[in-house]
């Protein structure tokens, strides 16, 4: 895991990996990214100042050659011509891992590519500061709620049910930082809810 990480984590970066793995993981647990809601990116430009996810040796060679060809073949703008001959100068494939843990790869953005900076500075709460309730309990009064508003109808498939038959799906799941608040939730049926199991459907 590159030190920079283990930096904006707070950590030391001589902590061992599997550590630093185990704190990420467990932050990201109790939280959301807000794109899975919102449906875009909210921090634009700044994403792109936090780290990318290891890019293979094998791939950035290839970059690199790619980079060559556009040389001789001829880049119009001599400003860019200039960038892209640093960029071929200066590569180095020692700087690349052979091979890479992709075991991370949901903690990157999904527009720009950088790990997102919520999984950074993450705390489990809300604009109002009040804690969300992270978990799989729901509370009875929350479970009616949901109920009266779907109307006992699954938000999926729309089969009406009856009250024996009723599931309650989180609609982001509990595996990847959605809350069991009333928001969140969403009446299904037994075969939709088990079929979707931790996949993000909105």
């Amino acid at each position: 895991m590159e030190p920079l990480i283990k930096i904006l984590l707070g950590l030391d970066p001589e902590t061992p990996d599997t550590e630093a793995a185990a704190e990420w993981n467990r932050r990201t647990s109790s939280v959301c990214k807000p794109c899975w809601e919102l449906k875009y990116c909210p921090y634009g430009p700044l994403i792109e100042e936090f780290p990318l996810p290891p890019i293979p040796r094998a791939e950035m060679v290839a970059h690199n050659e790619m980079l060559k060809r556009q040389l001789e073949t001829g880049i119009d703008e001599e400003d860019r011509r200039a960038r892209v001959r640093e960029m071929v100068e200066l590569f180095n494939p020692e700087d690349y891992p052979e091979e890479c843990d992709r075991s991370h790869d949901d903690k990157a953005c999904s527009v720009f590519g950088h790990y997102c900076p919520v999984f950074f500075v993450n705390e489990p709460l809300t604009e109002t500061n009040e804690l969300r309730q992270i978990g799989r309990h729901i509370p009875r009064s929350v479970m009616i709620r949901v109920v009266r508003r779907d109307n006992n109808q699954c938000q999926i498939c729309s089969r009406v049910l009856r009250d024996d038959e009723i599931e309650f799906d989180h609609v982001i799941p509990v595996s990847k930082g959605g809350s069991s608040e009333e928001h969140n939730l969403r009446v299904a049926c037994v075969d939709c809810n088990r079929s979707k199991s931790g996949r993000f459907e909105p």
